[in-house]
């Protein structure tokens, strides 16, 4: 594993916690340090970021929903910042990225309307290079709730690239797109993509009250997706928002490594053991 040996370590570094399952390490700890502190510069395949889109605060909610459950907006502390910082933020933890990333290695970045310009004009000051703008359209996508707008049926996936090179697998990609040519053939994928917001046994729920444990888990097939276009069997894939571990297990399942970082300690724990588990399945 692409992993950075420092005996001089700060009290953050310090404090992290690491887990390492076969080929596939978890940090509890921030991203932006453990990606400069931890890991080699220029060493990763590909890196997929699911951020905080910055949207807690409103509270909205929605019990005894009829068609799929009780529903609530995300509302968590590492999910509020003002403006500015969020911008910061945004700097920073891409800068981090590039670093770590290979010259020809991608980046997947998950966004909303609400945060794809901070995503964008960041990659840019990077100096990434955009390589399209992924389109997920949310096939059970919940009702809005204020009558006031269009239902956000879709979220976005920006795939970028540090320099001409990049792996893009194209002959896999037209291989397992489900739309098919009239005639039946191969058809190329289009950055259109339909998957179902993640939902029964793949979704992780709390004990206490059963609600969902994290409230931006992403389907697995989603991500499967992006590995495939974009790494080969036995390269490395990095997720600085490890979450609930989605990341870490779909490069598991395609026998890829991985690096996982996630600063809040129930959710680290929860991928830590879903990684194991997905071993012993």
């Amino acid at each position: 594993m692409a992993e950075r040996t420092n005996n001089k370590h700060n009290r953050k570094t310090r404090d992290m916690k690491r887990k390492k399952i076969k080929d596939h390490i978890c940090y509890n700890g921030d991203c932006i340090t453990v990606m400069n502190s931890k890991i080699d510069k220029e060493s990763v395949d590909m890196v997929f970021a699911d951020p905080p889109y910055n949207l807690s605060g409103k509270g909205l909610k929605c019990k005894g929903n009829t068609t799929g459950g009780d529903w609530y907006m995300v509302n968590s502390a590492w999910d509020k910042m003002s403006p500015e910082d969020y911008l910061n933020f945004t700097r920073d933890w891409i800068k981090s990225c590039k670093r770590i990333l290979k010259p020809k290695g991608s980046i997947f970045i998950c966004a909303t309307f609400h945060n794809i310009g901070e995503v964008m004009m960041s990659l840019k000051e990077s100096e990434f290079r955009i390589n399209n703008i992924i389109t997920w359209y949310k096939s059970n996508v919940m009702p809005n709730m204020t009558r006031r707008t269009f239902t956000h049926a879709c979220e976005y996936i920006v795939w970028a690239a540090i320099e001409p090179g990049w792996t893009f697998n194209y002959e896999v990609m037209k291989e397992i797109n489900p739309e098919r040519k009239k005639d039946g053939t191969l058809k190329q994928m289009r950055d259109l993509w339909t998957f179902p917001l993640c939902q029964g046994k793949e979704r992780l729920h709390r004990e206490a009250d059963g609600r969902a444990l994290h409230p931006t888990q992403k389907p697995e097939a989603l991500i499967k997706r992006t590995i495939l276009a974009a790494t080969n069997t036995g390269e490395i894939v990095v997720d600085p928002f490890l979450g609930s571990g989605t990341t870490s297990v779909a490069a598991a399942q395609l026998n890829r490594k991985s690096i996982g970082i996630e600063r809040n300690k129930t959710y680290f724990d929860a991928a830590v053991n879903r990684l194991k588990n997905s071993f012993s399945i």
